[in-house]
């Protein structure tokens, strides 16, 4: 299984994904400068860290969304490979376009840091195969803008091809149908606001992250 991450100026989780990565995967991931890196065409997965890329000037996510990998990423994801956006990477991949929506402020316009519960809402996808189907996990959140936020007809799509993968309990951040996660079409683009990467085992304090890096080992 091969992997890489892509880098953006402003990635601070780039390194807890490379580390998530190798102990999942057993293989070290190609870690990737947004300017002038290039994504291998065997890659099964690519991981968009979080962070804040580019300081989050004019919109989480927009400057990074119109980086030279950009292009990369989209060509990866159209012939069939595996994208997790996490955090930032969420905010990104709706910027692309490869998933519906947008982040805003939270409800409260706080930042919020903290161990959250998730519902697993969708058991039955190539990210969440480990996991039992409606079973409570629970995921470290860090983020100020990460109020999923779309028109009625999308998130009504989003909910009746199931592609709502995860929902808060006790939403944190005031996201629309409690929702912390979603798939594209395809089932191979998960973004998510919660840092799976973040509970692997290690100082964190929890594992409960581990099941997505193994469902995507045996789907891949």
């Amino acid at each position: 299984m091969k992997t890489a991450v892509i880098v953006f100026p402003g990635s601070n989780c780039d390194r807890d994904a490379q580390v998530a990565l190798r102990q999942t995967t057993g293989v070290e991931p190609v870690m990737i400068w947004h300017k002038d890196g290039t994504i291998p065409e065997d890659t099964d997965l690519v991981m968009v860290p979080g962070g804040f890329s580019y300081g989050d000037y004019l919109r989480c996510g927009a400057i990074a969304g119109n980086s030279p990998v950009i292009s990369q990423l989209n060509a990866h994801a159209e012939r069939g490979g595996y994208v997790l956006g996490v955090c930032n990477g969420f905010q990104i991949l709706c910027e692309t376009g490869l998933l519906p929506g947008a982040l805003i402020r939270n409800a409260g316009l706080e930042f919020v840091c903290k161990p959250q519960a998730l519902k697993v809402d969708n058991a039955n996808t190539p990210f969440t195969s480990a996991y039992a189907g409606d079973t409570e996990i629970s995921i470290p959140i860090a983020h100020h803008d990460g109020n999923y936020v779309a028109d009625e007809d999308t998130l009504n799509a989003l909910e009746d091809e199931g592609r709502v993968v995860f929902r808060y309990v006790g939403n944190p951040n005031g996201a629309s149908r409690d929702i912390a996660g979603i798939v594209s079409e395809n089932g191979r683009v998960l973004g998510m606001m919660p840092h799976p990467e973040r509970a692997i085992g290690g100082h964190e304090g929890g594992t409960d992250g581990i099941g997505m890096f193994e469902s995507l080992v045996a789907a891949i």
